[in-house]
C-alpha cells in the first residue's frame, strides 16, 4: 500500500496540520492550539472534529472566570478574599484547551490576582509571594500537562484517521446499481477510535453476473485485518477467473492458507503469537452469485449467519442445506463444497450481515431480534433498510457496539442492459 505522511505548518504556535494520502484518498487534520480542537477533512471534503465544536466557549469561560472573581472581590468587603480561587483557571484549562489557551488564561489571571490582592490590602503581606509562587508553579504544570495531552490527542487523531483510510481502501464501496440489482453496504467498527476491524465485503461483476462476499475474520486488530485483506484479495481475483462458485471457494481456501503461512513465517519478536495465529486463523463468509436474467441465486455459506430474504412482507432465513466450515478450516470438512440455489424474485431483498448484528444485546442481555425487526421495513430500498437496521440497533444496544457490524443488502430489479466485466468501483457507501 503506497502511502505518504505530509506534515506542514499553517502558522507558528497557533495552528498545525498533517495530511495522509493513499491511493487518491487524502485526509487533512488541522489543530487549533488555543481551542484544542481537531478538524479533519476526508476525501469527500467533509470537515470532522475530534472534539465538540463549542470549545471556544470553554476558553471564553476560562478567561472570564478570574475577571468575574475580581469584580466580585472588588464589590465585597476586604475580609472576603477571592484571589486565591483564581488559581483554578489555569489548572482547569490544562484539561480543556491547548497550551496557547493555558498560557492566555494564565496571562489574564495574573493581573487579576495582583489587583485582588491590592484591593484586599494583601499585596505587601508576607503570604502573598507564597500564593503568587504557587500560582506560577501551577500554571507551568498546567502548561506542561496541556502539551503532553495535546501530543497524545494528535497521536490518537493520526491513528484514527489513518486507520479509516486503510479501512476505506480495504472495503471498496459498493455502487447503488449493478446490472439488474440495487446494492447498499454498511460497516461500523466496534473500536470507534480505530474505525477498523475484521468484517469484510466485496462484489465483482462478471459478464451478466454479480458475485458478492460478506465475511467476518476471526479475532481483532491487525491479525483480523491481515485475514480480511487476504480473503478480499483472493476473492477479487478468483471471482473474475473461475466460472463455478465451488471452484472459487476452493481457490479462496488455497490462497488464504498460503497467505497465513507466509504471515506466520515472517521473522518477528512475536513468533509464538504468529504461530498460534496460523493455527487459529479462519474467516466465516457467505458467497453468492446472482445473474441478471435468472430468478434464483447460487449461495455458499461457510460457517456464517444465514442471510435473510425479505419479500412481500415476509422475512425468510436462508438456512444452509449443508454445514460448511469457515475459510481456513477446510481440513475439517469431509465433503465437497455444495452450492445452494435460492429463489430470488424481482422486488425481493437479500440481507447479508455479520454476527455483530444478531449478537448485540440490550441492557437486559437479550439478543437483537433482526428478523422480527425486518418485518416492519420490507418496503424499504436497500440503503434505507441498512440505515433503519443500524439506527434501530444503536437504540437497542444503548451503548457502543461490542463487535464490528457489517451488512450488505441486494435487491433484484428489472434487468437493464448487459454490463462488461469489471470490478465494482466506489459509488455509494454509508460511513460514520
Amino acid at each position: 500500500m503506497s502511502t505518504s505522511l505530509t506534515p506542514f505548518i499553517l502558522s507558528p504556535g497557533c495552528w498545525c496540520a498533517f495530511g495522509w494520502e493513499s491511493r487518491g484518498v487524502r485526509l487533512n487534520v488541522r489543530r487549533d492550539s488555543f481551542l484544542e480542537s481537531v478538524v479533519v477533512k476526508d476525501s469527500d471534503g467533509e470537515p470532522r472534529r475530534l472534539r465538540p465544536p463549542r470549545t471556544h466557549l470553554v476558553l471564553l469561560s476560562l478567561l472570564l472566570f478570574p475577571l468575574v472573581l475580581l469584580v466580585v472581590d472588588l464589590l465585597t468587603p476586604p475580609d472576603i478574599r477571592l484571589g486565591p480561587l483564581m488559581v483554578a483557571a489555569p489548572v482547569l484549562s490544562a484539561a480543556l484547551v491547548g497550551p496557547a489557551g493555558v498560557l492566555l488564561v494564565a496571562v489574564v489571571t495574573t493581573p487579576c490576582m495582583v489587583l485582588a490582592a491590592a484591593a484586599n490590602l494583601q499585596l505587601n503581606a508576607t503570604n502573598f509571594p507564597v500564593q503568587f509562587a504557587a500560582f506560577v508553579l501551577l500554571s507551568l504544570a498546567a502548561l506542561a500537562t496541556s502539551v503532553i495531552r495535546r501530543q497524545r490527542e494528535r497521536e490518537l487523531a493520526n491513528s484514527r484517521w489513518v486507520a479509516q483510510v486503510a479501512q476505506r481502501i480495504l472495503l471498496r464501496s459498493l455502487p447503488r446499481r449493478a446490472g439488474a440489482f440495487t446494492l447498499a453496504s454498511l460497516y461500523r467498527a466496534a473500536d470507534e477510535e480505530a474505525a477498523i476491524g475484521g468484517d469484510l465485503y466485496a462484489a465483482v461483476q462478471r459478464d451478466h453476473t454479480i458475485r458478492i462476499l460478506l465475511g467476518d475474520a476471526q479475532g481483532k486488530g491487525m491479525a483480523a485485518l491481515e485475514m480480511a485483506n487476504s480473503v478480499l484479495n483472493a476473492f477479487r481475483r478468483a471471482a473474475r477467473h473461475h466460472s463455478r462458485l465451488d471452484v472459487l471457494v476452493a481457490q479462496l481456501e488455497t490462497e488464504f492458507g498460503e497467505d497465513m503461512r507466509d504471515y506466520a513465517a515472517t521473522p518477528a519478536e512475536d513468533a509464538d503469537i504468529r504461530e498460534k495465529h496460523l493455527d487459529e486463523s479462519f474467516t466465516t463468509a457467505v458467497i453468492l452469485e446472482a445473474a441478471d436474467t435468472d430468478q434464483s441465486i447460487a449461495l455458499i455459506n461457510l460457517g456464517h449467519p444465514p442471510p435473510l430474504l425479505v419479500d412481500r412482507g415476509t422475512v425468510t432465513s436462508i438456512e444452509p442445506t449443508a454445514r460448511m466450515p469457515p475459510i481456513g478450516l477446510a481440513d475439517f470438512n469431509g465433503q465437497t463444497v455444495q452450492v445452494q440455489m435460492v429463489e430470488f424474485p424481482a422486488g425481493a431483498t437479500l440481507l447479508l450481515y455479520t454476527d455483530g448484528v444478531i449478537e448485540a444485546r440490550n441492557s437486559a442481555g437479550i439478543f437483537y431480534p433482526l428478523a422480527d425487526r425486518l418485518r416492519s421495513w420490507t418496503h424499504l430500498a436497500p440503503d434505507e433498510l441498512l440505515t433503519a437496521v443500524h439506527d434501530d440497533l444503536r437504540r437497542y444496544v444503548g451503548t457502543r457496539f461490542a463487535d464490528d457490524v457489517a451488512m450488505v443488502a441486494i435487491r433484484r430489479t428489472d434487468p437493464p442492459a448487459a454490463a462488461p466485466q469489471h470490478e465494482l468501483g466506489p459509488a455509494h457507501r454509508q460511513d460514520a
